[in-house]
Formats: structure tokens, sequence, C-alpha cells
């Protein structure tokens, strides 16, 4: 009986077609082999210089890390691209002066970044999506400047930016 269960199991596990791993993916592997990114432009009118090409690669990076995808650089089976539509540094808290001469300062400022994307499945094409990704973080202008931190602030941002379009296009969450 009990090599009866486990040939049913083996039979059951080969014909299941969609694969899971530990990051949550439930890609079909025997359909999806492919992605590829455009290039991200920053159409924000802000932040760093490259924050575009930055965006991209790592972008790229997290999908090679936790899929199968191979990248290729057109066409693949799963498409992204898009564009930084928004960089904002705003205050957050201010910090009353002690003079009455001087203006209150801000406490805390916030960067906050949005990233339009465009995600396109060949397979499947009601999971093709246009969406705005957005993130913040912030920081103490009393003790660091933005130059001293805005490069570490993107890099988080984009963390998890690109977390969020990892689970909403091959995660499905």
């Amino acid at each position: 009986m009990a090599s009866l269960v486990s040939i049913c199991l083996g039979f059951l596990l080969i014909s299941c077609r969609v694969e899971y791993s530990f990051t949550g993916t439930t890609l079909d592997y025997n359909i999806t082999k492919t992605f590829s990114v455009e290039n991200f432009f920053n159409d924000s009118g802000g932040g760093p210089a490259n924050m575009g090409q930055l965006f991209t690669e790592n972008l790229k990076d997290y999908f090679q890390r936790n899929t199968q995808l191979e990248l290729i650089r057109n066409n693949g089976d799963l498409q992204f691209s898009g564009a930084i539509s928004r960089y904002t540094i705003t205050p957050q808290a201010t910090v009353s002066s002690q003079s009455p001469t001087q203006p209150d300062r801000a406490g805390q400022m916030r960067i906050t970044i949005g990233v339009e994307v465009e995600f396109v499945n060949l397979a499947d094409e009601s999971e093709n999506m246009k969406r705005t990704f957005s993130f913040f973080q912030d920081y103490d202008p009393r003790n660091t400047s933005l130059l001293q931190v805005e490069t570490d602030l993107v890099e988080v941002i984009f963390e998890n930016i690109i977390q969020d379009v990892f689970t909403s296009t091959v995660a499905n969450w």
C-alpha cells in the first residue's frame, strides 16, 4: 500500500508543471524561460544622474538571483519597461527655533521615488499591467546632508520598489 501511495505521489509531482521556489514565484519554466528589461529613464527631473541606470541594473539582478529566467536583450517572455516618474524631497517634521528671528527648521526630510512599470507577460496577457510603484525613506538634515545620504537612501528605496514589482508580477501576491 505504501508503495502505491509513493507511486501516485511521484506521478502527481511529475505532472505538476508550476514550479514553486523559496522566493514565492509561481512561474512555469516550461513556458516562461526569458525576461527582458528596457532601460528605465529618469523622467522625474531630480535625483542622482545615474538613477535610471541603477534601477534598470538592480531590477535585472534581482530577477536573475530570484528566478531561473534567462535575461535577454529584447522580447523576453516577460518584459519590463518604464521610467522613474517621481523624485521628491519633502519636510516631514519641523523643529521650532529657540529664537524669534530664526525660522523653524525641518527635523526630518523624506525622499520619495515613484517608478512607473509596464509589465508584459507573453504567456498570459491577463497578467499584463502598467502601475506606479512608490517608496520613501526619511533622513535627519540636522545631522547629515542630502549629499551624504542620498545614494544609500535611493538604494534602499529601489530595493523595496523592486521587491514590490517582483511580488506583483511573478509571485502573484
